[in-house]
């Protein structure tokens, strides 16, 4: 091990996982932050003994999060929340609690500060979503100017939101639904992220920069439901949405501890998501993982026979 110590808040998340592993296998000791330890113990396992550590840590709690930059190297912030569920609002958890974690890491000067936002962060956005990540990175760059911000597009990977959610309705309803059916996406596979945010600690060019990381192919909304349609062989129907239509089930969503769809959500899918001119993965020499090499390998177990269909 390197013997640096690296802090990650929200590690034991989707994307978490994948960034404390590959810390790990590069020989960093990783200190996971995150405000329920004891729904985190999975995440111990992802390095060697003693390796990865968990410490407790809310954003609305300054020594707490002092306590878990306390002596750390680098310090990676992945917190995000998809939708707003009582305190945990958009602009306490993307706005006040990322500039809080900025403020601490430079007040500890630490090496480097890396920050997971999104792609479309925007200040002028109909999102709240948006609205916050865009507020979160200027309070950041703010508090640390070297920061570095990573925007990805969708990120899949075997415990994504995103395939698993639609092959999930597609197996249980038999209908997919269809709403804006033309927006563009780059989905990135979420080890290409976790190796992106490696490659950025690992290089002094990268302080102070932003970094959009999208997959090798633009699809439509419409045709990421066809592979998931192809992938799982449901035969699914596809049935289109009027977005004004998919508002008004949203409202009723919206009221769901879970929503499967939020209004706000509905604002951010009229939208495209692909990655624009900037800094990508090719700065980092990084080549993505096309989509279609990943996908199938986990959504074959949604098939109406099953994963071993065709098997002796």
């Amino acid at each position: 091990m390197s013997g640096e110590l690296v802090t990650v808040f929200g590690g034991s998340g989707f994307i978490g996982k994948a960034v404390v592993q590959h810390l790990a296998k590069a020989g960093y000791r990783v200190r996971v932050a995150v405000r329920h330890p004891n729904n985190a113990l999975h995440v111990k396992p992802l390095g060697d003994l003693g390796q990865v550590q968990i410490s407790q840590a809310n954003l609305r709690n300054r020594s707490s999060v002092e306590a878990a930059v306390f002596g750390a190297d680098y310090v990676i912030n992945l917190v995000g929340i998809l939708y707003e569920s009582g305190a945990q609002t958009f602009d306490k958890v993307h706005h006040k609690g990322a500039e809080l974690i900025a403020k601490v890491s430079a007040d500890a000067s630490v090496k480097k500060f890396i920050h997971l936002s999104a792609i479309g962060a925007d200040l002028e956005s109909t999102s709240k979503y948006a609205r916050s990540k865009a507020a979160g990175e200027v309070s950041i760059l703010k508090a640390y100017p070297k920061a570095t911000i990573v925007r990805p597009s969708i990120v899949f990977g075997p415990d994504d939101l995103f395939f698993n959610k639609f092959a999930g309705l597609a197996k249980l309803f038999r209908v997919m639904p269809v709403i804006c059916g033309k927006t563009k996406m780059q989905p990135v596979y979420v080890g290409d992220v976790a190796a992106a945010i490696g490659s950025i600690i690992g290089r002094l060019d990268t302080q102070g920069k932003t970094y959009e990381l999208g997959g090798p192919k633009v699809f439509t909304f419409r045709a990421l439901l066809e592979m998931v349609n192809s992938v799982t062989e449901l035969n699914a129907t596809m049935i289109s949405i009027p977005i004004h239509l998919a508002y008004f089930q949203a409202f009723f969503f919206g009221m769901f501890p879970n929503p499967m769809v939020t209004i706000d959500q509905l604002k951010l899918l009229e939208h495209d998501n692909v990655v624009g001119s900037g800094k990508t993965f090719s700065d980092l020499g990084i080549t993505p993982t096309p989509t279609e090499a990943i996908v199938p390998n986990y959504l074959m177990h949604y098939k109406p026979s099953g994963q071993f269909k065709g098997a002796n």
